[in-house]
């Protein structure tokens, strides 16, 4: 043991510990900071807590890089995180500068080490400094004690740590502990992730889930953290402190009754989860197949959810969720699997999912339409540490480069990567996690650096690279088609951590149901969506229970894409177990403060600007090659003569031209109608008058950042013409 820390562990009092713990590895500093009520009345729990301690935590007058020992690594609950009593209660916010985009990513990942920091004492952990050899972090909410251990020869795999951690640290078979751990990958790769344990009681054995974006897991290797453990031997209904324990039971317990009695009739989650979605996308040419070409093909049937039923493992065991309550019990797994490649070749092994993102990302995305090979690359990339969404929309870029002889084996360290090369796939995700090779040195960097790396080395057209590396800010996008989508197009391009659905997932709402048919519509989902889902992330829940099962009669209702019965819900919720009396309008505010605060680090990390919302890939707007047009010419011929465009004398090309110029203006109008709604400058800066409405104009430093930043005029090139 490097340092010891004793504390009393407190009450939680209307889902608040009231305090946060502080942790500096340069110096093993360990200490308590408090919570007060203005804190909570401001930024509520979860990310927004987060976001508070980063601002404040981070160096103000600089620019600071991922790597730097004054970046922080911070995970929160909130209030409502958890609940014993209600569907996906047991969510934590991960919190740091990415390093694939040098601004703030989050993270919303299941598993149990949320609840179990809270009941630890902790409303959030803020990790700071660089340790100089590996260590372990254990929390230990029975005993109130806070421990930093040398972890020199710790394995490097979340399996085997959980394994040895479980049997050093408790006597119940880690079923009252929850580690956070990457994997080898994280070293060599700017992509990793987070693996987050929970116990799966009907099997015996932990399990996870993934805190994946951004590389959160790479921040975590430099600071040369191998585990962070939290313990709390049993979690009861009462240990929130619910201010009305009895409205938090009777909510809970309608919800859940809901979906129990709903979800076999809708999407299955229980016993397909996000596996159903692939065949919904390709129905409406939303799958990305082959680097986002098209959105449908005949070969992904072999993905649809009729094989992930036959594939997830039940054996009369029953599922459990990632959190105990979950009534949506979403978290499949395949028992039995046995690997054809690598480390754990010949080995049996319990493999978590896959998930949606991973069916299409490491599935249709790369031209691989065997269930089978799909679990395969899933498998390792979560033994690895790596987020299998750019992983898979990484490779996806890099083999259209090389499909199209615009890269060769010389640039890919020997590999043949074509669509479908599983074997060439598996190969490149070996060499991230020994650090050798191109997908050690090179592919694990993900699709900004490689644009660069592929121009200066191999002199490929950057224009080109631009219009189908499917990244933006930095991050590359998650598994959707959005040429059809406006809406979703500004839900990835305007997102304040760069094109992740979780932040404006409106591809559904937008194509499927058609919720959002108007301009209007679309522009005021962009800012209500936003808010509304990173209400979530404030309080420590999952998003599912809120539209993945809904009230059979939620389509008759005012408003079906903000399905009201459950915002309704949602708010009984809240006044429940904080007794604070609330609205859905107030859910809404809570998140405007948190989302606004985030803007404004990201002007202060350089990168918060309207160039910065400007200019995402071409691909997401449109068809970039002859072949995406002609294959689907009827289509974009009827939306250009509708536009008064001529197309009878037209060529390909010229279509072409005139389509992208007439989607990019689109984009522009609706960057300005979004920026005017959130009350943003046409630069997309918060103005004075948006930060004292909000009440963060406390905040310090926010005053004369806005007031750097509110009179700058963006760049012409991203404005509308018209």
């Amino acid at each position: 043991m490097i340092k010891e820390f004793t504390y009393e562990v407190p009450q939680i009092k209307q889902g608040y510990a009231n305090q946060t713990l502080y942790v500096n590895l340069t110096d093993n500093t360990v200490r308590i900071k408090p919570v007060d009520q203005k804190m909570k009345d401001t930024f509520n729990g979860g990310k927004g807590f987060d976001m508070w301690l980063m601002w404040n935590g981070l160096p103000a007058d600089r620019v600071v890089k991922w790597s730097d020992p004054e970046n922080e690594i911070c995970i929160a609950t909130g209030p409502l995180g958890g609940a014993t009593q209600y569907p996906g209660a047991g969510k934590s916010i991960v919190t740091t500068i990415s390093p694939e985009t040098g601004i703030p990513i989050d993270s919303d990942v299941g598993g149990y080490f949320g609840p179990n920091l809270k009941f630890s004492g902790f409303d959030a952990l803020e990790i700071q400094g660089k340790a100089k050899k590996d260590v372990y972090i254990l929390i230990d909410g029975n005993e109130g004690r806070v421990e930093i251990h040398d972890a020199t020869g710790l394995p490097d795999t979340a399996y085997e740590i959980v394994r040895l951690l479980g049997q050093k640290h408790t006597k119940k078979e880690g079923a009252d502990i929850s580690v956070v751990a990457t994997g080898p990958g994280a070293k060599n790769a700017w992509m990793a992730c987070l693996n987050f344990s929970w116990w799966d009681q009907r099997r015996n054995l932990p399990r996870y889930k993934q805190a994946g974006r951004g590389g959160i897991g790479t921040v975590f290797a430099d600071k040369r953290i191998k585990a962070l453990v939290a313990k709390v031997e049993k979690i009861t209904p009462e240990m929130n402190g619910a201010a009305d324990p009895e409205g938090v039971k009777a909510v809970g317990r309608e919800h859940s009754g809901e979906i129990l009695e709903l979800d076999s009739k809708q999407n299955r989650m229980r016993l397909i989860g996000t596996g159903h979605l692939p065949s919904i996308m390709n129905d409406f040419d939303l799958l990305p197949t082959r680097n986002f070409r098209a959105g449908s093909d005949p070969d992904a049937k072999g993905l649809f959810g009729d094989v992930w039923e036959k594939t997830f493992t039940n054996s009369g065991k029953g599922w459990d969720g990632c959190w105990r309550p979950c009534a949506i019990n979403c978290s499949h797994c395949i028992e039995g699997f046995v690997p054809k490649t690598g480390p754990f070749k010949g080995q049996t092994v319990v493999v978590d999912g896959p998930e949606y993102e991973t069916i299409a990302g490491c599935g249709s995305c790369i031209g691989v339409w065997n269930a089978r090979d799909v679990v395969e690359i899933n498998f390792y990339c979560d033994a690895y540490g790596i987020d299998t969404i750019s992983f898979g929309t990484t490779m996806a870029f890099v083999m259209e480069l090389f499909e199209e002889g615009l890269i060769n084996e010389k640039a890919t360290g020997g590999h043949k990567l074509k669509w479908g090369a599983v074997e060439e796939v598996l190969a490149v995700l070996h060499e991230i996690a020994t650090g050798k090779g191109f997908g050690g040195t090179h592919f694990g960097k993900g699709i900004a650096y490689l644009k660069k790396h592929f121009a200066d080395k191999y002199r490929v057209d950057p224009a080109i690279m631009q219009d189908i590396g499917m990244e933006h800010k930095g991050l590359e996008y998650s598994e959707y088609v959005t040429k059809e989508s406006l809406a979703q197009q500004g839900g990835y391009g305007l997102a304040l951590k760069g094109p992740q659905h979780d932040e404006a997932w409106l591809i559904f709402m937008d194509m499927v149901h058609g919720y959002l048919p108007t301009f209007e519509k679309k522009a005021e989902a962009l800012h209500y969506f936003p808010m509304w889902r990173t209400w979530f992330g404030l309080n420590g829940l999952c998003k599912l229970p809120w539209n993945d099962v809904v009230p059979a009669d939620n389509k008759q209702s005012a408003e079906p894409a903000k399905v009201p019965k459950h915002v309704d819900f949602y708010t009984r919720f809240y006044e429940a177990m904080t007794g604070k009396s609330v609205t859905g309008d107030d859910l809404i505010k809570m998140s405007e403060r948190v989302y606004n605060l985030q803007r404004l680090l990201n002007i202060r990390q350089g990168k918060g600007l309207r160039v910065n919302d400007s200019n995402p890939p071409y691909r997401s707007m449109g068809p970039v090659t002859d072949w995406e047009y002609e294959s689907r010419h009827e289509r974009y011929d009827k939306q250009l003569t509708e536009l008064g465009v001529d197309v009878s004398k037209l060529s390909t090309p010229e279509k072409k031209s005139k389509l992208r110029e007439l989607r990019k203006e689109r984009y522009r109008i609706l960057t300005d109608a979004v920026y005017k709604r959130r009350g943003w400058t046409l630069n997309g800066v918060p103005t004075m008058a948006k930060v004292k409405e909000l009440g963060i104009d406390w905040v310090p430093g926010v005053v004369d950042l806005v007031k750097r930043y509110e009179a700058t005029e963006p760049p012409k090139d991203t404005l509308p013409k018209s």
